[in-house]
């Protein structure tokens, strides 16, 4: 996060904490947005039935599937995650998934039968499927002028691996996309799996405009699962992982050296213990047994994170193993990010009615030392309205520049771009009128005036604009 960005944060209110849902009620909590409780407005009909905005926002379509880009490539569709970065004469530099998998080469840059392949150095895919059945998984980078809203380039940045879906900005201006597959390599008894490596990892692209492929290096220390998003805490370099999986974990990363992440490191899952004293070894966030007492809203727990190894998994069992060893679940772990001195992750399936929870996470002032045994940091359940008005499947999310949460919804017809305010108020800004597809990968550019997000299939980039009020 660029330091002006940081410290706009601070002064923010994020940094005096959200309230909830629960200590406001919906009614109560959005009248301090107006007279209809909505931030900006309601939401007004596209007449291209694309995008809904709220009265003085626009948007542009900065890149659509299929078409040609820079490098004599296809968009890949299945647009996902994004990472927004400061580029060179005020230019983004936007970072963008592709969830994608070989079989669906007619969303791929290669073309319907792979045969723009040949313009890609085989060397530079991560796994080529034999030049028969490449994966067509990867990132896309945009060089975007947001001063003439035009895009002055856009080209392949990592190919050859598999549905990408969410990931991570760093602080040190690079990209970190997820694998969420865990296909292995083939096998001479194999003779149908074409691949020629293992799935299941997390990869860094630099936020560069110059017009390379990242030559692809999985991150193996940071764990083989189904992976989703990444988040990083500027002050101590530790990394933060979600899972795409309804028995997921939280994971964290403690590099050996801060900002090499190649140089590996020590991978941990989440413990959670009930209340602040007595520890629960098997203790379930997803609140999905009515049977429970459940996890309760906007109580805090302290937290213990434990080593685990054999990180590669090649039974694709890490969470199941950490589970036995005292790890927490979360029902589909998805977008996750850092703000100022806490994070925010979502998970789609959690709740009563399966409609989505957002978690807020407080990191000891001693994270990843042996010191923070005695402060631990601390957990608690942000959002849980079990109200599909309020909140469908809560996604990618990011930290606008004055400290509202905005976050995604998978849908499932007409999902919706929504923000949340300190005083837990939600409310709308944008809506997906093009299909039934789910909307991916918000985040803001630098300066803080564009907002751009992905409805993701079959592949369109908005960048929005517009009076965003602090």
């Amino acid at each position: 996060m660029p330091n002006s960005r940081r410290q706009f944060l601070r002064r923010s209110a994020v940094t005096a904490g959200f309230l909830g849902l629960s200590r406001f009620s919906i009614r109560t909590a959005q009248a301090a947005l107006g007279e209809e409780g909505l931030k900006y407005g309601k939401l007004l009909p596209d007449p291209n039935r694309i995008f809904d905005l709220p009265a003085g926002f626009t948007y542009e379509i900065i890149g659509r599937a299929g078409d040609f880009m820079t490098d004599g490539l296809r968009m890949p569709g299945r647009t996902d995650g994004m990472g927004a970065f400061p580029g060179p004469g005020g230019c983004t530099i936007l970072v963008r998934n592709h969830e994608l998998e070989k079989d669906l080469t007619y969303a791929g840059p290669f073309g319907l039968q792979n045969e723009l392949l040949d313009k890609v150095d085989t060397d530079l895919i991560y796994d080529p499927g034999q030049k028969i059945a490449p994966q067509i998984g990867g990132t896309t980078t945009v060089v975007y002028n947001p001063r003439t809203r035009e895009v002055e380039k856009q080209f392949l940045s990592l190919a050859g691996t598999c549905r990408n879906c969410a990931g991570g900005q760093t602080p040190w201006n690079s990209w970190i996309s997820c694998e969420e597959n865990v296909d292995t390599a083939g096998t001479p008894e194999e003779p149908d799996n074409k691949n020629e490596s293992s799935h299941g990892w997390a990869f860094e692209i630099p936020a560069s405009t110059e017009m390379v492929l990242t030559k692809p290096q999985p991150l193996e220390a940071m764990g083989r699962f189904n992976h989703e998003a990444v988040c990083i805490d500027p002050r101590t370099g530790i990394v933060y992982l979600t899972e795409d999986r309804n028995d997921g974990l939280l994971y964290r990363f403690i590099p050996n050296k801060k900002e090499e992440l190649l140089a590996g490191g020590k991978l941990q899952f989440l413990s959670i213990e009930s209340g602040v004293t007595k520890a629960k070894e098997d203790f379930d966030t997803r609140n999905w047994e009515e049977d429970t007492v459940g996890f309760p809203l906007l109580t805090l727990h302290n937290t213990r994170w434990v080593d685990i190894d054999d990180v590669e998994s090649p039974e694709d069992d890490l969470r199941k193993r950490g589970y036995q060893m005292g790890g927490t679940r979360f029902a589909r772990g998805e977008g996750i990010w850092f703000g100022d001195g806490e994070l925010y992750f979502a998970c789609t399936n959690g709740g009563a009615k399966q409609w989505g929870q957002i978690f807020r996470y407080y990191p000891s002032p001693a994270e990843g030392t042996p010191a923070e045994a005695a402060k631990p940091g601390r957990i608690e359940l942000f959002l849980e309205p079990n109200d599909k008005a309020v909140l469908h499947g809560a996604d990618n999310l990011t930290i606008a520049p004055w400290g509202d949460i905005i976050f995604c919804e998978e849908g499932p017809r007409h999902a919706r771009l929504q923000g949340i305010t300190p005083n837990g108020a939600i409310y709308p800004i944008g809506r997906n009128e093009y299909n039934s597809k789910e909307l991916a990968g918000a985040c803001f550019s630098p300066d803080g005036t564009t907002l751009f997000v992905n409805i993701y299939e079959p592949g369109i980039t908005l960048a929005v604009t517009g009076p965003w009020k602090v």
